[in-house]
């Protein structure tokens, strides 16, 4: 079959290596993709939110498959806009539609879910300018430190984690006033939850699913765990603290009910569900959904998967997923992500990669990079992850850290203390 991939990072190069793998696959097309996914496929250029010219390469090419990779074309309803053309209408795509997508494209629409099904999650008050003095009020009723959520998608930036209640104050005013633009004209304030962070990864058809690796990753930019939010610094796989016990909480509390409240709310979803865990004294409570796979987790529950994955997406197309079982790698894998100098700040870009063909143990899936005169160049500010296999995640970031250390670019920069808290 042909398959059109949506993307460009190291999350697609992850799911385009592992589709290539695939006796189902024909030919795999990734838009625009990166100079890493152009090693498994071939790079389109393409915008994902492009929906006419997406349609019009389906068509040309004979395309069976689409799999959405980033949120925002899924929230812009890439999936409703191919369901309502008669022409592609028969093309699956792995992704929710647009109603689905308000799972992480409205945190309000997030918790209002999650208090419906009774799923385990913290406290809050949905704010807009009408209701400004009740917000401010639930703060005061709140113990520092305090969060404040933009509503929408503000490309990762939009949570702020305040310990000064005037502070708070100040900022929730901020962004109500258009700190975020649109996405923050409703925020939500939610109490602070202590505990240890993880995400578990679930495929589904609206009916029959799979849990895949659960996965932690590492989000400051610093050592640990200080100074700026990233996309991601890397991440582990399993989680050590997510034992049987803990997982069959995660289960029964929060994926059975996840899945079953989609169907009671007659919202078709035929996708993965990425769930944002907090384990509070080993309670499991729900962070926020994501509604695509998580990067650069991906780059480490993907690679520990070992069935075939275009087969997975295909029985979720065809609504028979319960059919399937999915077998896991016993091993650890660990990434390390390679990021631009400056980076989250602002950083350069077109800095020549070297040292890429002297890793021989481990993979290489580039997340910020382009082809330029014939070399590889960084072209983001999370450039490289470098994932790697181990019999514990000890002996595997071993590996990746010394992979990391062979990649060369100017600027270059990763964090050397991923996993240092498990």
């Amino acid at each position: 079959m042909n398959i059109l991939l949506l993307g460009s990072g190291g999350r697609e190069h992850a799911l385009a290596w592992k589709m290539a793998q695939s006796e189902r696959l024909t030919q795999l097309f990734i838009a625009p993709g990166n100079a890493g996914t152009a090693l498994v496929g071939t790079n389109v250029n393409i915008n994902p939110n492009d929906f006419e010219a997406i349609k019009t390469f389906v068509m040309d090419k004979n395309i069976n498959l689409i799999v959405v990779g980033p949120e925002e074309p899924l929230v812009r309803g890439i999936k409703d806009f191919v369901l309502n053309d008669q022409q592609i209408a028969h093309v699956p795509v792995i992704g929710p539609g647009k109603e689905g997508a308000q799972l992480e494209g409205s945190k309000e629409f997030a918790k209002a879910f999650m208090m419906r099904h009774n799923i385990p999650t913290a406290a809050y008050l949905s704010v807009t300018q009408s209701n400004l003095d009740e917000g401010i009020a639930f703060l005061k009723t709140l113990k520092a430190p305090y969060v404040l959520k933009a509503d929408g998608l503000a490309a990762g930036k939009g949570v702020l984690i305040l310990d000064d209640l005037a502070e708070a104050e100040a900022e929730l005013k901020e962004m109500l006033s258009g700190k975020f633009g649109d996405a923050s004209s409703t925020v939500v304030i939610e109490e602070f939850l202590s505990g240890i962070e993880l995400s578990v990864f679930v495929l589904t058809d609206g009916h029959g699913y799979v849990v895949l690796p659960e996965a932690k990753d590492y989000k400051r930019i610093g050592e640990g765990d200080t100074g700026l939010n990233t996309g991601g610094m890397g991440a582990v796989s399993p989680v050590p603290f997510a034992d049987e016990t803990f997982m069959k909480k995660v289960h029964e509390r929060i994926v059975l009910p996840t899945v079953e409240g989609l169907k009671k709310d007659n919202i078709p979803y035929k996708g993965f569900v990425f769930i944002g865990l907090m384990s509070v004294e080993g309670e499991p409570f729900v962070i926020e959904y994501n509604v695509r796979m998580g990067d650069p987790e991906t780059e480490v529950v993907v690679p520990r998967i070992k069935s075939d994955l275009v087969e997975l997406f295909e029985a979720v197309a065809a609504g028979e997923l319960r059919k399937k079982t999915i077998e896991v790698d016993e091993r650890s894998a660990t990434t390390v992500m390679c990021v631009s100098g400056g980076y989250p700040g602002s950083y350069e870009k077109g800095k020549v990669i070297s040292g890429l063909d002297a890793i021989t143990e481990g993979l290489v899936f580039h997340a910020g990079t382009a082809q330029k005169d014939g070399e590889v160049v960084t072209a983001g500010g999370r450039v490289i992850a470098l994932t790697a296999y181990g019999t514990n995640k000890d002996e595997a970031l071993k590996q990746s850290f010394k992979n990391a250390q062979t990649i060369n670019y100017e600027g270059k920069y990763f964090r050397s203390d991923i996993g240092f808290d498990l």
